[in-house]
């Protein structure tokens, strides 16, 4: 993925969840997937999948249970 493309996944993500602290960043050595973070969090990879000529986009965030107490 380019600059321009993940700018653009950016903008999706921020408008769906609505928060303009999420960021969508190139992984080292990677151009199928980037990383997204909240602020300097990291919450998950985002893959490019581009079989059968349909670009799609998986967003992937593991939740620990660890996470859930208060």
């Amino acid at each position: 993925m380019d600059k321009a493309e993940l700018a653009k996944v950016e903008r999706y993500l921020r408008q769906t969840f609505a928060n303009s602290s999420l960021s969508v960043r190139a992984r080292p050595k990677k151009d199928d997937s980037a990383e997204v973070y909240i602020g300097d969090e990291f919450i998950g990879v985002l893959f490019l999948d581009d079989e059968d000529g349909d670009r799609s986009y998986n967003f992937t965030m593991a939740i620990l249970d660890t996470d859930l107490d208060d």
